[in-house]
C-alpha cells in the first residue's frame, strides 16, 4: 500500500544521535525536523550499529566527551558532529576530517560568562570569601576569632594561560583590579597583552595563573608539578578551561604540603569528580564546571547547534566548523 504524504514525511526524517544524557533537554527542540535517537538508550552498542546507527547522518554532542573512531566508523552515512559546546578535545578531528565528517562547535559564545566566573574565583580564593563564609556559619567569628588579613589584588601579577576568547575577557577584567596582566600561549598574537618567554616564566612571574588554554592531545598536563611549584606558595592557579591540563595528583599533593598556596577550579580531569578527592585539601574553591553554563549563553548555543544542523541538511556552509 503506498505511504501517505504524512507518513513519508516521517520516514524521510534525517537521523539525528544525541550522545549523551546531559542533551536530553535538545530533544524536543529536534524532534519537529529529525527522527532522534539516545545512544544511552543502548547500552548495547552492537544493537545500535546494526540498527539506527547505520542511519544516523548527523550526531549533537557535548564536545568534552570522547567520541571513539571505532565507534563512528560504525556510522556510515554520519557527515557531522555539531558540538553544542565551545571545545570539541573528546572529538578526533584530523580523522573525523580525513573520513568525510564535518565537526561544529559554539565558538566563543560563552567567553564572557566563563570569564565571569573565573574573576569570581579569583576573588573567592584570593580574598577568602568562601572559607569566610564557613567560618561565619561554624560560629567562629568572634571578637578574639578573626580571619587573618589577606593581600589585595591590585598590583599583583595575572599569568593567563592561553589568550583565546576566554583568555582575554579574563585578562580585560583582572585588568580593572589593576592587576599586572600576562599570558603564555605557544603562538604569538596581536595584543597589547605582554608574552611571557615560556609557561614556567609566567609561572614564576604569577601571584595568580588562570588556566583558559584550548586542549588537546598535546597538552594534558601542561601545567605539570614544576609549573605548579613555580607559582609557589603564596600563589594560585585557576582553572576554567579543561581538567586534562593540570596534573591533579600533583595539584592535590601541593596544596596539602604547601608548595602550592590556593587553587580555584571549575573542570576536573574525571568528571564528576569524587568529593572523597578533595576532603582534607585545604585552600580550595571548587565548583561543579558551571563556569560557561548560563541562561544567556546555553540557548545561544543551542541555536547554533541547530543552526548548523540545518546548515549542514539544507547543503549549506556550516556557521562554524571547526578548522582542520
Amino acid at each position: 500500500m503506498p505511504q501517505s504524504p504524512a507518513n513519508k514525511a516521517v520516514v524521510d526524517k534525517p537521523h539525528v544521535l544525541l550522545s549523551h544524557e546531559m542533551l536530553l533537554p535538545l530533544q524536543p527542540l529536534l524532534e519537529g525536523a529529525y527522527e532522534v535517537h539516545r545512544l544511552w538508550d543502548y547500552p548495547d552498542r552492537m544493537a545500535f550499529f546494526e540498527g539506527p546507527g547505520r542511519r544516523v547522518r548527523a550526531i549533537v554532542h557535548a564536545g568534552e566527551m570522547t567520541l571513539s573512531r571505532d565507534m563512528l566508523s560504525e556510522m556510515p552515512q554520519l557527515g557531522l558532529i555539531a558540538c553544542v559546546s565551545v571545545g570539541y578535545d573528546g572529538v578526533d578531528v584530523p580523522w573525523c576530517k580525513a573520513h568525510g565528517i564535518a565537526v561544529t562547535h559554539s565558538t566563543g559564545l560563552n567567553a564572557s560568562d566563563v570569564a565571569d566566573h573565573a574573576v569570581g574565583l579569583v576573588l573567592s580564593a584570593w580574598r577568602g570569601i568562601v572559607e569566610g563564609d564557613k567560618r561565619l556559619r561554624g560560629g567562629h567569628w568572634t571578637h578574639a576569632e578573626r580571619m587573618a588579613p589577606r593581600h589585595g589584588l591590585r598590583g599583583r601579577k595575572a599569568g593567563i594561560v592561553g589568550l583565546g576568547y576566554i583568555g582575554e575577557a579574563v585578562a580585560n577584567r583582572l585588568q580593572a583590579f589593576e592587576m599586572k596582566i600576562a599570558w603564555w600561549g605557544p603562538h604569538p598574537k596581536d595584543t597589547d597583552y605582554p608574552r611571557a618567554d615560556s609557561l614556567m616564566a609566567l609561572a614564576r612571574d604569577s601571584d595568580v595563573l588562570v588556566v583558559c588554554a584550548r586542549p588537546d592531545a598535546d597538552n594534558r598536563h601542561l601545567i605539570s608539578k614544576a609549573v605548579i611549584e613555580a607559582v609557589g606558595p603564596q600563589g594560585l592557579i585557576v582553572n576554567v578551561a579543561r581538567g586534562s591540563l593540570i596534573d591533579e595528583d600533583a595539584l592535590i599533593e601541593a596544596l596539602k604540603t604547601g608548595t602550592l598556596g590556593m587553587a580555584a577550579l571549575d573542570v576536573f580531569d574525571h568528571e564528576p569528580t569524587s568529593p572523597a578527592r578533595w576532603e582534607g585539601v585545604p585552600h580550595t574553591v571548587l565548583t561543579p564546571h558551571t563556569a560557561g553554563a548560563t541562561l544567556d549563553s546555553i540557548p545561544a548555543m543551542v541555536n547554533l547547534t541547530l543552526e548548523n544542523l540545518r546548515r549542514y541538511f539544507h547543503g549549506e556552509p556550516l556557521a562554524t566548523p571547526v578548522a582542520a
